[in-house]
């Protein structure tokens, strides 16, 4: 299967200046998930409108082929128009990809193995898209305008942590990894569609970058798991090897 993986960043960042070129444990943080890719085999692309983030993202191996336009890196340009733009430029030049791997370069901390596991998993299942998520148990409640509250399990049986199954859990967007057939963006011009399968990550890898508390965690979690220059000895993935679970049909 030909899968195009498309790392977007843009130059601007209003919660933290120049966060994607910033350093993490060693390396710009656009550099973990370039690097994370190509150790996967696949054809990667940073769609950027930042000469200088072009620069890193070259110097780190990626295919930059163009600067990203300005209607297409505005602070409230969606995400599927640029993934889009990307599956356009890979077509002209006669390559159309099979499918898409959407890596958020905010996401950084991805565990060895991980990006692999995601492949063979969405061709073994057949699945049309694939969502990254991490297990949360299902203790939530929700609140009413009178005042009460609601909760998602029986809590006169409150079960303990280590009783519960899988379907017991909730499964949270890590908003780090998607995997999605090309024809779901060009129907639906979405990156969830069809029949989609959940990816279940390891709780280590729900790290999303939003603030300066994040970063320190991200820092943090890939210090301890590649060594404080970021090339150090990694530790194997505690994720689940099950099979995805599929959701539901979203033609």
């Amino acid at each position: 299967m030909n899968i195009l993986c498309v790392i977007p960043v843009r130059g601007g960042s209003k919660g933290i200046p120049g966060k994607n070129a910033r350093a993490v444990a060693g390396k710009p943080l656009v550099v973990w998930s370039i690097e994370q890719a190509l150790a996967a085999g696949l054809d990667v692309l940073v769609s950027t409108d930042d000469e200088a983030l072009a620069e890193i993202a070259r110097s780190a191996g990626a295919d930059v082929p163009f600067l990203r336009p300005a209607e297409l890196a505005q602070d409230t340009t969606p995400t599927e128009p640029v993934i889009e733009h990307a599956i356009a430029h890979r077509i002209a030049e006669g390559r159309r990809p099979d499918a898409v791997m959407l890596l958020q370069a905010t996401s950084p901390v991805r565990l060895p193995g991980t990006i692999a596991r995601a492949v063979r998993e969405f061709g073994e299942t057949g699945v049309d898209s694939l969502v990254g998520v991490v297990a949360q148990t299902p203790f939530f409640w929700h609140p009413s305008t009178d005042g009460s509250a609601t909760a998602e399990y029986d809590p006169a049986a409150r079960p303990r942590r280590q009783d519960l199954g899988i379907d017991d859990y909730f499964y949270k967007e890590t908003g780090s990894l998607y995997l999605t057939r090309t024809e779901i963006y060009e129907r639906k011009h979405n990156r969830i569609g069809g029949r989609v399968g959940l990816f279940v990550m390891d709780e280590a890898e729900g790290v999303d970058i939003d603030t300066l508390v994040d970063l320190r965690i991200a820092e943090q979690v890939l210090g301890d798991l590649h060594g404080a220059d970021g090339v150090g000895p990694s530790q194997p993935s505690t994720a689940s090897s099950r099979n995805d679970t599929v959701l539901g049909d979203f033609s």
